[in-house]
């Protein structure tokens, strides 16, 4: 298969998210206080924090589904908040929870995508047939999503957000309620995404594992506020010889990675693995 190009590939050298006091209050609670975060292009980078920490209002504020209360963000060169459609244009969202329709086929979810994304008719069936082939369900695209797996599921979510061939792909715990043959799966798209199609990928995760198999680098939060960044490597080191990702995490966030977060955090997350499960 060629390698998809677009016009928003950017050097992997250079800003594909830049944060400056980035800020977002809900009344009188702040939940992202004054976040400043330098993501290279071409790359994938993990953000990383107990549930509660701010994770998914960054990427909310980053893919303008959020307005900041103060501070600024460019991504893919273009403010949040002064340019969103141009930020729309160039990147990919996957959310935690399900995105995909389970009463459409898996083809009818990429065509009703692509005419979301304003993809020309005439590219549209190469583009979609191309997704299928690259997520490996070209053999499953006539079928029913709601009979598909998992590991399945998240493939043609991954399918969906690449219709447009984004420079940036933004993915909330992209690997929740999986099994670890369906989380080896998703990894190898997306090392692929990131290798042949030089997608710059952020993710958040609670999976040290995935931490270590795929982020070139991390930023972890805690109540709000950036506790560390750098990569896996300098983050274990600046904690203790022989340290682990989870010792990271718990030594920056102050708590293990169950720590935090609400019913309603956890009750998200029940649902969303018994849905992909």
């Amino acid at each position: 298969m060629t390698t998809a190009t677009t016009d928003t590939q950017h050097p992997s050298t250079g800003r594909a998210i830049e944060t400056v006091h980035l800020t977002r209050r809900f009344g009188a609670f702040t939940a992202v206080d004054r976040v400043n975060l330098l993501v290279p292009y071409g790359g994938i980078f993990g953000l990383l924090g107990p549930n509660g920490a701010g994770k998914s209002t960054v990427i909310k504020m980053l893919t303008t589904l959020l307005k900041p209360s103060a501070g600024t963000a460019l991504v893919a060169g273009f403010d949040i908040a002064q340019a969103p459609g141009a930020v729309r244009k160039r990147i990919g969202y996957v959310p935690q929870l399900l995105s995909a329709d389970g009463a459409l086929t898996g083809y009818e979810n990429l065509t009703l995508s692509a005419k979301l994304y304003g993809i020309p008719r005439a590219e549209l069936k190469p583009r979609i047939e191309e997704a299928l082939h690259y997520m490996g369900l070209t053999d499953s695209a006539q079928q029913l999503v709601k009979k598909y797996s998992g590991g399945m599921i998240r493939r043609l979510e991954l399918a969906q957000a690449m219709l447009h061939r984004p420079a940036i792909l933004f993915l909330d715990e992209p690997t929740i309620g999986l099994d670890p043959m369906a989380c080896l799966s998703v990894w190898d798209r997306l090392r692929a995404l990131n290798r042949e199609h030089g997608m710059t990928i952020l993710m958040t995760t609670h999976v040290m594992d995935e931490v270590d198999e795929l982020c070139d680098g991390v930023a972890i939060l805690h109540q709000g506020k950036l506790a560390a960044s750098g990569s896996p490597a300098q983050l274990k080191a600046a904690v203790s010889e022989g340290a682990s990702m989870t010792d990271v995490f718990a030594y920056f966030s102050g708590g293990s990675i169950e720590a935090g977060g609400s019913y309603r955090d956890a009750r998200q997350a029940r649902m969303t693995a018994k849905r992909l499960g």
